[in-house]
């Protein structure tokens, strides 16, 4: 039997309808987004693929619009993560490790609309979006520490007045394709320690969860700029499939992070194999 909401009823839903437009409206405000958003980063922002939808998943709300990558933006995307890489490599370690404190801080002055984008988008509850974003914040003040401690060590040769020194070395590129359910953490796990060794970093997220790439990789690119830094050191290309598949792929991507199923892990792997590639791979819910 249908029963007809009271009028009460109806204006308490559209009354919590537009409050939840309006804390949507503010998070994008404070995290420099708009109701369209352009999804790929190379040191300038662009994009000429599809326009994908983020919606709430638990109200079925439209929360903006973001313009992924296509091939030809992703090829751009690594020429430019390639040429950063040259440069980045070359900063000491230690002054690698000021930039990610910076990034560090400024992720935590966003703490709280980023935890609410990731809560809206994803659809966690606000402390775990809040708790996702401050897992970024503490690896990174690990990555800081850590930049002070890649030590190699002096090996005794056999040869007289002779000794053999280990040096650790930037593999380069790395990829890190992220999955929707930890769009902040993952990345971040990737990116802070890759970048204190002396990398650049090219992150393809979730389609689903596009805005937060945007708004994370906002965060770190103002840090770059301000530092005169190339801002294709953090890059970000938006994409589904087609954009992974073509990291994996690519000799100029070093190591390849991938967080997913395994099923795709596995076609992942074989093909930064097929290329002697490296792979991270985080597959099914197991480390």
């Amino acid at each position: 039997m249908f029963v007809q909401p009271s009028a009460r009823l109806l204006r308490t839903r559209a009354f919590s309808t537009s409050a939840a437009r309006r804390t949507t409206s503010v998070t994008l405000k404070a995290l420099g987004l708009d109701a369209y958003n352009l999804g790929v980063y190379n040191g300038a922002w662009g994009g000429n693929g599809t326009i994908v939808e983020s919606v709430n998943p638990a109200t079925g709300e439209v929360i903006g619009a973001v313009q992924q990558a296509n091939l030809s933006d992703l090829n751009q995307t690594l020429d430019n993560a390639s040429q950063a890489a040259k440069i980045w490599r070359s900063v000491p370690a230690p002054k690698r490790g000021e930039i990610v404190r910076q990034m560090r801080n400024a992720l935590f002055a966003k703490i709280e609309p980023l935890g609410k984008l990731v809560a809206l988008e994803m659809g966690k509850i606000l402390p775990e979006g809040i708790g996702e974003v401050q897992e970024y914040i503490d690896i990174a003040d690990y990555a800081v520490g850590l930049s002070r401690m890649l030590n190699g060590q002096v090996v005794p040769s056999e040869r007289a007045g002779h000794m053999m020194m280990e040096v650790w070395n930037p593999v380069g590129v790395v990829g890190v394709i992220s999955a929707f359910n930890f769009p902040v953490a993952v990345y971040g796990w990737n990116s802070a320690i890759s970048m204190v060794c002396g990398n650049s970093v090219v992150w393809k997220g979730a389609p689903t969860t596009a805005l937060t790439s945007v708004a994370v990789t906002k965060i770190l690119a103002e840090v770059l700029e301000t530092n005169n830094l190339p801002g294709a050191i953090c890059s970000l290309a938006s994409g589904g499939a087609e954009i992974g598949n073509a990291i994996a792929h690519d000799k100029r991507v070093d190591l390849v992070s991938f967080t997913g199923s395994t099923n795709t892990g596995r076609k992942v792997a074989l093909a930064v194999q097929a290329r002697f590639g490296k792979s991270l791979l985080e597959l099914g819910g197991n480390n």
